[in-house]
């Protein structure tokens, strides 16, 4: 007598609750990816965000040092 599997039934019952999450999971990361990797350089040097952060990381290296 072959016995029941569960899995089939676990699997298609988590995709109908899950799909809109992992497709919008998906296509943002699609999105992030594509335009970070147009960035250069010269993008990143005139970035506000990043010259915040190098000024931040810049400041805890100092106040690592002073001790």
């Amino acid at each position: 007598m072959r016995k029941f599997d569960p899995w089939p039934v676990f699997f298609k019952r988590e995709w109908n609750r899950n799909w809109p999450f992992l497709t919008g999971f998906a296509i943002t990361g699609a999105l992030i990816t594509k335009f970070t990797a147009g960035l250069t350089e010269e993008d990143a040097k005139n970035s506000r965000f990043v010259q915040e952060h190098n000024r931040r990381s810049f400041l805890i290296d100092q106040t690592i040092h002073l001790r």
